[in-house]
């Protein structure tokens, strides 16, 4: 961390503050933030947040022993010998606003990622883009709610040059709540969707929640949009910050074309840009992986990148694990692991590559959440989608498992089966499977497919 007092962090958050009598520690300089009491080490500055079956608060104690120089607190307590209480009416608030000081320290472009599917992947693409010129600092995993934003921020050291930020959602005013602390030059919406339909109501509230990144954004700044979002496509008019599309069907600005699969190992495609044109691989397969790759290009042209640095970038992308990493089993079985999360999009797409796919193609699917009242009609869609010649055996795990296996049954699929939790199939379907299989595994968060990745690998 770049170098900031205990003073500094009190004023920005309005905090009481509260030392051991005879003690004057405001000018110590905190080294590190965290919420999390196991790595609290000398310096550090803990925030104790309430959980649902825990609430941090219980481990002040605990942290002040451990060497932390200072902890926020909801409520007054006693205080050791060289550790400081800060009081605030709200840790969670408190946190971003200690983030949102400390963000203003620096003085570097912030690139905002968000979007309804693959914005996780689109902000690493974009990452390994731009360190190839800039020392980049970007989200760790999927930390990108109102925790994960400002413990990104704070993980900002004084050689980072850029800032990548991803920002999810799934209500409306919660990106708004986090670009008002990050305030990024550079906004990217990767597309559009119906993730979080349930919450936001339709398409068009799902694009109203999104747009919420340009919200501060001056015509100085720079809008990243997919031109080959139908959604997004209506918002150029609407938008202070100047627009630059990507996409591959649309052959706007930035754009990719001459894709050629190379199934499990990727896609070839040519990069068009403003200042040239340069061919390609994109290390993971799908189609999507390569609008990602106009995504991350379009990126590095706004921060001044050259096309051999662009390409580099991408050849060098390495997925996040539990995003469509390919494994292989000793028993003779190619695992598309792509478990990290599922809507209906990004299901269809990870299906665009288990088509590819050499034998015999099986699609594990389960539970796609935060859909509403379309669940039952978008997981029958993604079964008839799987019967359109992506998937020879489609295996349906949790909820809605009927009505995707109803799809699947009505699109012409004979090998269906559905099981009520990933358990049932290991006690009762893990003979389905077989030698030579490749296998997407795919479902939301909540379903934890990664345990039955984990049984497939033969790991106790």
């Amino acid at each position: 961390m770049k170098k900031i007092t205990i003073k500094e962090i009190a004023q920005a958050t309005h905090a009481m503050i509260y030392t051991a009598e005879g003690q004057d520690a405001l000018e110590s300089v905190i080294s590190h933030v965290t919420i999390d009491s196991r790595t609290v080490t000398d310096g550090s500055l803990f925030v104790p947040l309430k959980g649902e079956k825990t609430d941090g608060h219980q481990f002040i104690d605990q942290c002040f022993a451990k060497g932390a120089a200072a902890c926020f607190s909801q409520e007054k307590r006693e205080v050791p010998k060289n550790g400081v209480l800060l009081v605030v009416e709200d840790c969670r608030k408190a946190l971003l606003e200690a983030a949102r000081y400390y963000r203003s320290l620096f003085d570097i472009p912030f690139i905002g990622i968000t979007g309804s599917v693959g914005k996780t992947t689109t902000k690493d693409m974009v990452a390994s883009v731009l360190s190839q010129k800039y020392c980049t600092l970007w989200t760790d995993g999927n930390y990108n709610n109102d925790i994960g934003v400002p413990l990104t921020l704070f993980r900002l050291e004084e050689n980072h040059e850029v800032a990548v930020i991803e920002m999810g959602m799934n209500h409306f005013g919660e990106i708004h709540q986090l670009v008002d602390i990050v305030r990024p030059q550079v906004g990217l919406i990767s597309n559009v969707g119906v993730a979080h339909i349930e919450f936001l109501g339709s398409r068009e509230g799902i694009l109203k929640a999104k747009c919420e990144l340009f919200d501060f954004m001056t015509e100085k700044d720079t809008a990243i949009l997919n031109a080959d979002n139908d959604m997004l496509q209506t918002v150029e008019s609407q938008l202070s910050p100047k627009v630059r599309w990507f996409g591959v069907e649309n052959k706007k600005d930035i754009y990719a074309d001459s894709l050629e699969p190379m199934g499990m190992e990727g896609t070839k495609c040519v990069l068009h840009t403003e200042i040239g044109s340069i061919p390609v691989v994109v290390p993971v397969p799908g189609n999507h992986m390569v609008l990602n790759a106009a995504s991350a290009a379009t990126a590095g042209i706004v921060l001044g990148l050259s096309l051999e640095e662009i390409r580099r970038g991408i050849e060098n992308f390495v997925p996040t694990k539990n995003r469509m990493s390919i494994l292989h089993t000793e028993g003779g079985m190619t695992l598309l692991n792509d478990v990290y999360n599922a809507n209906p999009v990004s299901t269809k797409a990870s299906l665009d590559i288990l088509a590819q796919a050499k034998g015999r193609r099986v699609a594990f699917l389960g539970f796609m959440g935060e859909l509403g009242t379309y669940a039952p009609a978008m997981h029958k869609e993604v079964g008839a989608y799987a019967a359109e010649g992506k998937a020879d055996v489609l295996i349906c795990v949790g909820k809605c498992n009927a009505d995707m296996a109803e799809g699947g049954k009505a699109g012409g699929m004979g090998a269906v089966y559905c099981f009520d939790t990933q358990e049932q199939f290991w006690q009762e379907g893990m003979g389905l499977l077989q030698k030579g299989d490749t296998i997407l595994l795919k479902a939301s968060r909540s379903m934890g497919f990664e345990k039955t990745v984990e049984k497939l690998q033969g790991v106790k």
